[in-house]
């Protein structure tokens, strides 16, 4: 199955989307493929390209002035929606850094071919509230989860949101996205496979 197949399959699922609609779409997606450590988008940067996952990791951090450390904010993993949404939609450049954690492939647009595809058609534009939707709510959750859930129910949403992230990103990374330190990840995970 080609990149765009799998696109359009996903695209349907999501919004219901017909494929004759989806085919305005075809000749404007591009595959791009990261190494680890290549940015998605950079610091102070407008992101230009809504992607999707096809393959791989990606996180969105910020650094912390005072303490210069990488702060992780979201992970994107295979058949996620990847950008710096309001940087997207505003054009206005991005408060943080989106970097592939390891060897992965995009399959993305150009935010002025999806603005033309809003005009074109209500079902891209009924894409464009769903995403909006999911970011929204994607931002209050993460928001919600460091303000009233413990860091073990964060871990536990963190794996039913990208089940395989505990095998291709490191430690620290998770901690870092949790809120919490190493040794505190460690006993996190140690009770949870004791239960």
């Amino acid at each position: 199955m080609t990149e765009v197949e799998l696109l359009k399959d996903a695209l349907q699922i999501f919004t219901g989307m017909s494929s004759e609609t989806f085919n305005l779409s075809e000749q404007y997606w591009q595959v791009k493929t990261y190494k680890k450590g290549d940015f998605y988008n950079d610091y102070q940067q407008v992101c230009k390209h809504l992607g999707f996952v096809i393959d791989g990791v990606f996180r969105t951090y910020y650094l912390d002035k005072k303490s210069a450390d990488e702060k992780n904010i979201f992970f994107y993993t295979n058949n996620q929606i990847v950008v710096s949404y309001a940087s997207f939609i505003n054009q206005i450049p991005c408060h943080y850094y989106t970097q592939s954690m390891l060897a992965s492939k995009v399959i993305y647009i150009h935010f002025d071919k999806l603005t033309a595809l809003y005009r074109q058609s209500h079902e891209w534009e009924r894409f464009g509230r769903l995403i909006a939707e999911q970011a929204s709510n994607l931002a209050l959750n993460r928001t919600e989860s460091l303000l009233f859930q413990t860091p073990e129910q964060r871990y536990l949403d963190l794996l039913t949101q990208h089940p395989d992230i505990m095998n291709t990103v490191p430690l620290y990374h998770i901690s870092s996205y949790l809120g919490i330190q190493g040794p505190s990840l460690s006993r996190i995970r140690k009770r949870i496979s004791e239960k």
